[in-house]
């Protein structure tokens, strides 16, 4: 076998000597502060039965889709699939993509146009980045929930461009926090601006039946595109972009992610649709997720640690600088049986490497309490 390319070979060098190689983990018994199943849908056996039980009723007793939606992949479940999920967002229309990556790609790269302008936070999705990059349209980035700095380059860009794009996160997935919403949507209105927002971390976490940040804010009406992530809160896979039937209508046709990918197969539909069905009904979960993170925090303040990003999400994160620092410190609370993710540059800037808790409903208080003390003793006795 051919040996790879020097130019490869020296960039895999380079991550190694900045302490920042990427590798693959393992399944391990490790207390979970770490996966993205904040409900703890993904192993909820209600889901599973209810989902295999519908096929079976249903007569749907197949592995695969067998092509793509136009071709001969969209079974009869995408079309009630779709509904379901745009009736319970209040959105006119959904469309459904094989993931949140594959939603962000398609989107992004045939919706703005030649002359359009983009605007997105300095600390947005690289999935939404890797969209912008295959559009025509310019980009520029704003700092982060910086209304003040967008202001300014909407003022630039506004008058030369023929639409203006802004795009930002409900909650961001490396910090936890939230932009102000609100401001930012009433900001967009009165600038004739389009606003873009990805729910990935807020599905199931915000709302009172999980929906998510904008519809909490009431929002989804001046909103021009939500794209919502299944394979978070709601605990199984796949995604949907939100918006108007002249958008849906506009990515079956544009959105290359979409068109030219073998679809769905019917059991992924039938669990996406379970697990609406049940976040709808359900309130045990979201509201002990909403415990622990009030919890959470709690115990940061009793401890006066600092360097923690303030955060009311699921996603608690200390900025702790180093590679090398950052990564003893993780070893050691997983040593201790917890699994707490580093999350290492260049993933984030140098000098905001972090350590990312990721809270569940199943997490016990108990288990706070014990995963932030070893942090506080770790910080103090490296």
């Amino acid at each position: 076998m051919k040996s790879l390319p020097k130019s490869l070979s020296d960039k895999l060098a380079e991550r190694i000597n900045a302490n920042a190689l990427r590798q693959l983990g393992t399944d391990n018994a490790l207390i979970d502060f770490s996966s993205n199943d904040y409900l703890g849908l993904s192993v909820s056996k209600d889901i599973f039965d209810g989902a295999h039980d519908y096929l079976i009723r249903n007569n749907i007793i197949v592995n695969g889709s067998t092509g793509s939606r136009l071709i001969s992949g969209n079974h009869s479940l995408y079309e009630i699939t779709e509904k379901t999920v745009a009736d319970f967002h209040d959105a006119e229309s959904a469309l459904i993509f094989n993931s949140g990556y594959d939603a962000n790609v398609g989107f992004f790269s045939c919706v703005p146009q030649k002359g359009d302008v983009v605007l997105y936070d300095e600390y947005i999705h690289a999935s939404i980045r890797d969209g912008i990059r295959l559009s025509n349209a310019t980009a520029y980035k704003f700092a982060h929930n910086n209304i003040e700095v967008l202001t300014g380059l909407v003022k630039r860009y506004r008058d030369r461009a023929n639409e203006v794009y802004v795009v930002t996160e409900s909650v961001f997935s490396m910090d936890g926090d939230c932009p102000h919403l609100d401001a930012m949507a009433a900001f967009c209105a009165d600038n004739n601006c389009r606003l873009v927002v990805d729910e990935a971390h807020a599905l199931g976490v915000f709302g009172h039946r999980g929906e998510g940040l904008i519809q909490l804010l009431n929002l989804q009406d001046v909103i021009f595109a939500r794209i919502m992530t299944f394979g978070k809160g709601l605990g199984c896979h796949g995604a949907a972009i939100l918006g108007s039937a002249a958008l849906r209508s506009y990515l079956i046709n544009f959105a290359r992610s979409f068109i030219y990918t073998t679809a769905l197969p019917p059991h992924s539909l039938a669990t996406i649709l379970t697990a609406y069905n049940y976040l709808d009904t359900s309130v045990l979960e979201k509201e002990t997720l909403q415990i622990n993170i009030l919890f959470f925090n709690a115990e940061i303040e009793r401890l006066g640690l600092a360097g923690f990003i303030e955060s009311n999400s699921a996603i608690q994160c200390a900025v702790i600088p180093g590679n090398e620092k950052v990564k003893q410190i993780a070893a050691t609370l997983q040593q201790y049986g917890f699994s707490v993710k580093a999350i290492l540059s260049p993933t984030v800037p140098q000098g905001h490497e972090r350590l990312r808790f990721c809270l569940h409903a199943y997490n016990t208080k108990e288990q706070v309490t014990q995963v932030v003390e070893l942090l506080a003793n770790s910080l103090l006795y490296p």
